[in-house]
């Protein structure tokens, strides 16, 4: 069954009932204020770094399910019956109720007892704020007497301690309250210059600043007691659960409307300048950013340059397929959730807290290589700039780190062995994209030694010399406390109950005689991938020893992999501390036989394609982890747990990273297919888990019908078909560069725009328009005979190309392109 639909004239996805089976969230912001808002108003705010400069509050894993947010209360004052504008959290029956989610916006619309209210929630491009645009009109044909209360809960800013040290924070909340404009100030007059504050742009009848005055003791969000007796009582908020809430009494007659801002924001005030009287904040230099916020014209006006913002970072790419729902998902949706997904890496959604991870280094590499295009160069230039920044002397890095201090993560640490690779896969990325070779000589110091700084290159040459040293027994790389599955943990040395597997659990030093041995063949041809770019990268730099040195080592781990990682049919997974093959056809009972990852990532890397192991490895894909939900991580799952084999062995079969349809590899397999040549088989897997593909499941599928998830529970599973962990995920970027690099074969090169299509044999044509180093390129692919690959011939305004890599030609203007693939 569905819950809404697609409206795609203008990008919305339109959700027709506030039950659905999952909060349905969107994301607001892209630069530096941020907020999650669900389908019923719920979420929170944040500045930059969601746990150090939380604004509202949000309880995770609550009974229900999705509680706190931002709230309109209404009150009839004549029934004295109440309601919210969003249906939660009173969730009182509604005459009608719509939610839009749009790019970077949110519109909620309710109807109840005659009333009509349409809220437009939005952050204006480069203000610290999220601006409620709200509309109350009579449609009933009598007078009314309404009373609107407004709602947020202020989060004592650090997220974790407000959620844990109630003992301080119960005592610590401050806050100020100015004409209509409520301030939260806790720890300001101390060591803090940054303060929040909400306000409206109507005369309020009172205020709330104190959570227990505005619910009582015995009420809740559902029920609050102010809301009930339609009367706050402008208590200034002392320690316990501060909040901010706004009275409106409005008589409105029949057709009659009101229109009313309300701006949450973030204000950071200059060390001299934090008072205007003691312990008085100094309001003086965001008043007039308030005031912009709270004048209607002026917010719809920022509300224009914000969608148009969208417009323009999505335009870079556009396609046209035979396929409209396909083009509604590359056009819109996908690149969308690339961009929020870049920006958050895996830190905040409403399955990660925003608390515990802050940016994984591959999550945020990952996302460069599909996001690129969607955003400004200089910001992506300084997320490569972070990632190596993160980076030790001996070429391992932080496996994580946070966005406001961009500090590692020492709890957590180093030891994830594929991490050093996808630096060079990142600044691939972009430099491919906007061809700023000035990226590699930028000085970046070493995150275990801020004394000389390094180029970028020489950290580069630092990951490739780290892969290149920790090599095992069979030549393959060490994969360390982990490759990309987080939770195939060969190195185990200790975890006692209660530990967690990644902060807590003892590994053994890659030096040792346990660490030693475990290989990846998932690192191995991301190796072969990323030592490939080196190369390239060195060759236009002139250093030709270490052209030799990276194709060298290339030669080497492709000879390696098929001489000590096939397995018959498929490459086996990696290699245990005892030298036994996991993911083996040998593999014991209760342990799986084949991953997908080590299959896709070495056909990705051309592994295998003179002897046929990659077409084989590939066909087993298709015949042993293909369902009718998608790609398997593994088969079978694991039954029986191993120490020695990680958490990936205590995950119920069919979920996570046991057994579950894993998005992200499944684009990794669409690129793969792609490098076979086979179009058809590539866009069988997009479509088994495209997300509008699977809206008619939403009953099933629960999760958001516009959005990637990370997982969708396997056969093994009870929930077989559920997706989970949606929005912030690699599945994202996978299947946007599957399709659009992979099946339409557009691709950023260092020299220019590569074309090489493998498209399904039932697509006779297709259109793609790609923004690239300041022109449009137009381009046309023709398939009369349903080939699918093999191009007959390219014509670039008019005149045949050499080759199928268009040169740059940096006029500024749109340039027609044909692509021509016949039998003839």
């Amino acid at each position: 069954m569905k819950y809404g639909y697609f409206d795609v004239k203008n990008r919305e996805y339109v959700i027709e009932r506030p039950d659905t089976p999952l909060p349905w969230i969107n994301y607001l912001g892209k630069e530096g204020f941020y907020s999650l808002i669900s389908n019923t108003a719920g979420g929170y705010s944040f500045y930059v770094d969601a746990r150090k400069r939380r604004l509202t509050r949000y309880r995770y894993n609550n009974i229900p399910n999705d509680v706190g947010g931002r709230y309109l209360y209404l009150r009839d004052n004549k029934t004295e019956e109440i309601w919210s504008s969003s249906w939660a959290p009173v969730k009182a029956t509604l005459d009608l109720y719509e939610c839009r989610h749009g790019l970077g916006y949110t519109v909620i619309q309710s109807q109840k007892n005659g009333i009509d209210v349409t809220v437009r929630y939005f952050v204006p491009l480069d203000i610290n704020a999220e601006v409620w645009e709200v509309s109350v009109k009579n449609i009933s044909n009598e007078a009314k007497d309404i009373s609107v209360f407004s709602f947020v809960e202020w989060c004592l800013w650090e997220a974790l301690n407000d959620m844990t040290n109630y003992q301080s924070t119960y005592n610590y909340g401050e806050v100020e309250v100015e004409g209509n404009i409520i301030y939260h100030k806790t720890e300001y007059r101390e060591r803090r210059n940054h303060f929040a504050y909400f306000g409206c742009s109507e005369d309020v009848a009172a205020y709330e600043t104190d959570g227990h005055v505005f619910w009582g003791m015995h009420s809740g969000f559902d029920s609050p007691e102010s809301v009930r007796l339609g009367q706050l009582k402008n208590t200034i908020a002392e320690g316990w659960n501060p909040i901010g809430s706004h009275q409106l009494n409005l008589m409105l007659q029949p057709s009659e409307s009101k229109e009313i801002n309300f701006a949450l924001g973030y204000w950071e005030n200059p060390q001299d300048q934090k008072f205007s009287a003691p312990q008085v904040v100094n309001k003086s230099l965001v008043e007039p950013v308030i005031e912009k916020l709270l004048n209607r014209k002026k917010t719809e006006a920022l509300f224009a340059e914000r969608v148009n913002d969208w417009e323009n970072a999505l335009n870079v790419l556009q396609v046209e397929t035979p396929d409209e729902e396909i083009n509604t998902m590359v056009n819109t949706w996908t690149p969308y959730q690339c961009v929020q997904t870049y920006i958050h890496a895996r830190s905040t959604s409403f399955w990660d807290t925003g608390i515990g991870r802050g940016i994984g280094y591959r999550d945020a590499a990952q996302d460069i290589m599909a996001a690129v295009h969607l955003m400004d160069p200089p910001r992506i230039r300084q997320r490569v700039i972070d990632l190596a920044g993160i980076q030790w002397r001996t070429g391992a890095t932080y496996h994580q780190f946070q966005p406001l201090t961009k500090k590692g993560n020492a709890e957590i640490g180093t030891g994830f062995n594929d991490d050093p690779l996808w630096l060079l896969i990142a600044t691939a990325a972009y430099v491919k994209e906007t061809g700023d070779w000035s990226i590699l000589d930028e000085m970046i110091p070493y995150a275990d030694d801020h004394g000389a700084p390094a180029s970028l290159y020489d950290h580069m040459l630092t990951s490739f010399n780290y892969s290149q040293k920790y090599r095992g027994p069979n030549g393959l790389p060490l994969i360390g406390r982990a490759d990309w599955n987080d939770c195939l943990n060969l190195l185990i040395t200790r975890i006692e109950e209660g530990e967690n597997w990644q902060g807590e659990a003892d590994y053994a030093a890659l030096d040792t005689e346990v660490g030693s041995v475990p290989e990846s063949l998932m690192i191995s041809g991301q190796f072969v991938i990323a030592v490939n770019e080196l190369a390239a990268m060195a060759a236009k730099r002139g250093d030709m020893e270490t052209v030799e040195k990276a194709r060298a080592a290339v030669a080497q781990m492709k000879q390696n992999i098929i001489n000590n990682g096939w397995d018959g049919e498929w490459f086996v997974r990696a290699y245990d501390r005892h030298g036994k093959a996991i993911g083996s056809k040998d593999s014991p009972e209760g342990a799986s036989k084949i991953c997908i990852e080590s299959q896709v990532w070495n056909v990705w890397a051309e592994v295998g394609f003179e002897n046929g192991c990659a077409k084989q490895a590939m066909d087993s894909v298709k015949d042993k982890l293909y369902c009718e939900h998608g790609i398997l991580l593994n088969q079978p799952s694991y039954t029986v747990f191993n120490v020695e084999h990680g958490q990936m062995t205590t995950v119920p079969p069919g979920l996570k990273e046991n057994g579950s349809v894993f998005c992200q590899p499944n684009g990794w397999a669409i690129s793969a297919e792609c490098k076979l040549g086979r179009g058809d088989r590539a866009l069988e897997y997009y479509n088994a888990i495209c997300p509008i593909k699977r809206e008619n499941l939403s009953e099933v599928h629960r999760a958001e019908p516009y959005i990637y998830s990370q997982m969708i529970a396997g056969p093994e599973s009870a929930y077989c078909g559920e997706a989970r962990n949606s929005w912030l995920t690699g599945s994202a970027a996978s299947n946007l560069a599957g399709m659009t690099q992979g099946i339409l074969g557009v691709q950023a090169d260092y020299d220019g725009l590569k074309i090489d299509p493998c498209l399904p044999t039932g697509w006779k044509a297709c259109k793609i328009s790609r923004y690239f180093r300041g022109d449009i390129y137009n381009i046309e692919i023709h398939n009369p005979d349903g080939l699918g690959t093999g191009i007959t011939h390219i014509t670039v305004n008019g005149v045949v190309l050499e080759g199928n890599v268009m040169p740059v030609i940096g006029d500024g203007t749109v340039h027609d392109v044909q692509v021509i693939i016949t039998k003839d």
